[in-house]
């Protein structure tokens, strides 16, 4: 088997970057496709380090799984791949979209992998003015169809704000400008929050700032604006496209304070025109909206005054006018008064007679009635009141009586069932007790003809120790032991004097154990046998 030829050391990446072209050969050095695919890569992004370049976006499919986003560059005859890693693609102010032409800015590196080249970008810009217009035109499409533009949404301005909110750059000439005519018109209290009117970051400070202004509480320390100014000067479209910013524009139709926008000339829109309360041509003049002219308003009030006054005095002058032309028409007042003094005569005539006959009826009525109260004096319903007393008393006493005697024939009835009860519950006492009693003297009976005392009455005798506990074996006692010997007329005190064993029966019976401590100590409470107790 041959022996291979051993491998020469490869070369570094930079010598074959730059080394000249070498005719092959048998000399030329081996290299590994990993390190010409790095050699490649290094030639690559040293020779175009940053790019910009321009085409359309094709093949887009949005943001990768991983944050990353993939698509291609075109033109009329070339493909370049591009990829926008995920923290740039975050930053980015214009979004990737299919068919979008762009100016794309970032390097060329090849991917090893796929054995291809790509653009990194870094930056991302629509190609020209038609393209972002295209842009915005579709934007604007899209949020007029949510219904974002309509009128029926746009609040009115207050007509004299109290504090005015103004979203702007606070070191640029907007602001000054807004200040003093705000001073010349009508001098009122402005909040500025400063924000940056062009850029990455425009967009989301602006929107923030909005947000910011609608939060602040009615009541709190730092008092809400009641019109908001979103004011910017003047530029080219792309310096005003972070107005143009969805955000920004959903930010200004959610705002609850009627907004104003003033971005740019009067010539130069954008889509927060569109949603705003109230566009106007200039900051200056979104001031201008803002707040009325307070000499104006002072001479308009005075020439108001001079109105009303002289209205005032017109409208006294004719109300003389006509009380003397109704003076003049109208009769004297003592022609007025003596028509109706004659009407007043009769009516006091008529009143007289119609008393008289009043005064009569009620005369008579009067009559009446006291013939029936006659009748029905006091006195006379006391009496018969008297009366209808004195029978009920004599009825109650009646019944009082009756009451009683039922109530003594109840008691002396009650008392009678009670001595019967009484005779029967003793007869009924004594013949338990009885019945009891022959059940006692049987049950004793039966105990002194099973008990032990009928077996001592024969001659037989209970031997204890001192403790009181049974003896039933000679070999349990001890000499000089004290017994207790129980005969059937009472018992003695013992001593054992010998200790020598009793001679064995002929016919041994079963060993006996002897008790325990506790089983003595059992009997000793127990009354020393074995004799159960019937009770």
């Amino acid at each position: 088997m041959a022996k291979r030829p051993a491998k020469s050391p490869a070369p570094e990446a930079d010598d074959l970057a730059s080394a000249p072209p070498i005719a092959a050969g048998p000399n030329v050095p081996e290299l590994s496709v990993s390190e010409l695919a790095n050699a490649l890569k290094r030639t690559v992004e040293d020779r175009f380090g940053h790019v910009r370049v321009r085409g359309e976006i094709t093949n887009y499919r949005g943001p990768h799984s991983s944050g990353h986003v993939y698509f291609s560059l075109k033109d009329q005859n070339a493909r370049l791949d591009a990829v926008i890693w995920k923290m740039t693609f975050l930053r980015l102010r214009v979004k990737p979209q299919e068919g979008l032409e762009v100016v794309a800015t970032g390097k060329i590196s090849t991917f090893p992998g796929k054995s291809s080249y790509q653009i990194v970008i870094e930056t991302l810009e629509p190609a020209g003015a038609g393209a972002l217009m295209a842009l915005l035109d579709e934007r604007r499409k899209r949020l007029a169809a949510e219904g974002l533009f309509d009128a029926e949404r746009k609040k009115p301005l207050p007509f004299l704000p109290r504090v005015v909110g103004v979203v702007t750059s606070p070191t640029g000439a907007v602001i000054r400008d807004i200040l003093h005519r705000l001073l010349d018109r009508f001098p009122r209290h402005v909040l500025v929050w400063p924000v940056r009117v062009q850029g990455e970051t425009c967009a989301a400070e602006v929107a923030a700032a909005i947000d910011g202004f609608n939060a602040l509480p009615v009541d709190g320390p730092i008092p809400r604006p009641n019109v908001l100014i979103v004011a910017r000067g003047g530029g080219s479209l792309e310096d005003l496209f972070g107005f143009n910013e969805e955000i920004v524009v959903r930010a200004a139709a959610a705002s609850a304070i009627p907004l104003v926008s003033a971005i740019g000339h009067e010539t130069d829109t954008t889509l927060i025109d569109f949603v705003a309360d109230l566009r106007a041509p200039t900051p200056t003049g979104a001031a201008e909206k803002c707040v009325p002219v307070r000499a104006e308003l002072v001479e308009q009030t005075a020439n108001l005054a001079r109105r009303l006054a002289g209205a005032e005095r017109r409208l006294l002058d004719a109300n003389r006018r006509q009380l003397a032309s109704l003076q003049r028409v109208l009769p004297a007042g003592a022609q007025l008064l003596l028509a109706p003094a004659q009407r007043a005569d009769r009516a006091g005539e008529r009143l007289r007679s119609t008393l008289r006959r009043a005064l009569d009826g009620k005369r008579l009525s009067l009559s009446r009635v006291s013939h029936v109260l006659a009748r029905h004096s006091p006195q006379a319903e006391l009496a018969r009141a008297s009366e209808r007393l004195k029978g009920l008393q004599a009825r109650l006493r009646q019944g009082l009586v009756a009451r009683r005697a039922l109530a003594r024939r109840e008691a002396e009835d009650a008392q009678r069932r009670l001595d019967h009860a009484e005779q029967r519950l003793r007869s009924a006492f004594l013949r338990i007790l009885d019945e009891r009693q022959a059940r006692l003297d049987r049950l004793d009976q039966l105990r002194k003809t099973l008990g032990y005392e009928q077996v001592l009455a024969r001659g037989f005798a209970l031997v204890r120790d001192e403790t009181g506990a049974l003896l039933r074996q000679a070999a349990e006692i001890a000499s000089g032991q004290r017994l207790d010997v129980q005969f059937s007329d009472g018992r003695i005190a013992a001593t054992a004097e010998s200790d020598r064993a009793p001679p064995s029966p002929a016919h041994p019976s079963p060993a006996t154990p002897s008790p325990t401590p506790a089983a003595r100590q059992k009997r000793a409470k127990g009354g020393g046998d074995d004799q159960g107790s019937l009770f």
